[in-house]
């Protein structure tokens, strides 16, 4: 039963120390996602050491992330992000380009090698689409046209991201299998041109036909099975699992209120989202900044981090206006799950070293933590 034990205190203290301090940074007027982050660092290994980031947590903080994206789809409308698209574009491509060449400039200059450039690069391309739509849920500012912007921005930056992501995974190879990143890009166009434009009429047909003849209970059964098989299917095709879950509910929207999905949802969220964030901030050791020429160099990156996305995306939305345009940048600065998946996927090939590997999770870090507090100020209306 030890092992079992073990188990239980390492989620009791994840669950209990995030609604802590998250009460604590509410109080103080600050996004509560920051405080659940920093819960994370304070148990994690290299402080307290109460919380060791394993698969059962990993797989915890995976499920909770899924969960959020899937209830902030379910506050959004289709309609309202196609009305926004050609600005997300923009503002996702320009967020892409801008950051991956300064990620790159920096890492040659210094003397790094191409592979280690480019990994770095990549890592700096994603946006975190949960943390940024987690303090808008938060602000209550779903329905602004800044934050629709975000977060079809955000969506089509994990897109943008992962294809990326494969590009470099090929580069350790012989050579560059272009076929299979054709095949990935229409896949992941494909699907979310479906879940935007088709599945919300499917799922008004189905959804009549499943509350004439289900139980009670059948819209909100359907909906976690649409969440779980769309997170699975974005897998298959080479996507994060939370864009999945974003587009499962996006395609039930229209229909969240009719059954009563956000109501049911919210629970589930409210349990699993904590450990997302926890978990994130359990994977920064804080040592590693002890070690020569580290601290000038995650300044470095950190600086080129928030600078890249501010401005590419800033650009990108410039005709929404200048206040509108802070929003967007500012909102899509947060690196996250994406960012983590590039950076472990370079470290697993041996294509980037420890030390650009550590650079990497604490910007993201540190971009998660300087974000949210600008981004909620920026949100406040005049």
């Amino acid at each position: 039963m030890q092992p079992s034990h073990n188990l239980l205190l390492e989620l009791f203290l994840m669950f209990s120390a995030a609604k802590l301090f998250a009460a604590v940074f509410e109080r103080l007027r600050q996004p509560a996602v920051v405080g659940e982050i920093l819960a994370g660092i304070v148990l994690g290994p290299s402080l307290l050491a109460l919380v060791h980031p394993s698969e059962l947590t990993s797989g915890l903080a995976e499920i909770g992330a899924i969960f959020l994206l899937f209830t902030i789809g379910l506050e959004t409308k289709p309609a309202d992000l196609i009305r926004v698209g050609r600005t997300a574009a923009l503002v996702a491509v320009l967020g892409v380009l801008v950051p991956f060449a300064l990620g790159f400039s920096y890492m040659r200059v210094t003397g790094h090698d191409a592979l280690n450039a480019i990994f770095l690069g990549a890592a700096l391309v994603a946006t975190s689409v949960g943390i940024t739509a987690r303090v808008l849920k938060d602000a209550g500012a779903l329905a602004m046209r800044a934050a629709q912007v975000i977060l079809a921005a955000a969506v089509l930056d994990d897109i943008l991201g992962m294809i990326l992501l494969a590009v470099v995974a090929s580069l350790n190879q012989v050579a560059v299998n272009y076929v299979a990143l054709a095949v990935v890009a229409a896949e992941a166009a494909a699907l979310c041109w479906f879940m935007v434009f088709l599945a919300p009429r499917l799922v008004r047909h189905l959804g009549r036909a499943v509350t004439q003849h289900g139980p009670s209970n059948s819209p909100r059964i359907l909906a976690v099975m649409l969440c779980l098989g769309l997170s699975l299917a974005s897998t298959y095709i080479g996507m994060a699992a939370i864009v999945g879950a974003f587009l499962a509910g996006l395609a039930l929207a229209d229909h969240s209120q009719e059954w009563g999905l956000s109501g049911a949802m919210n629970p589930i969220y409210e349990f699993l989202g904590p450990f997302f964030f926890v978990y994130l901030g359990a994977q920064v050791d804080v040592r590693t900044l002890a070690e020569p020429g580290m601290l000038s160099m995650l300044f470095t990156i950190c600086v080129l981090a928030i600078g890249s996305k501010l401005a590419g995306c800033a650009i990108g939305a410039a005709g929404l206006g200048v206040r509108d345009a802070l929003r967007v940048g500012i909102g899509m600065v947060p690196r996250g799950e994406v960012g983590l998946i590039v950076a472990s996927a370079g470290l697993s090939l041996h294509a980037v070293s420890g030390r650009v590997y550590a650079a990497v999770l604490l910007m993201t870090v540190v971009t998660t933590l300087v974000a949210p507090p600008f981004l909620r100020l920026a949100l406040r209306e005049k």
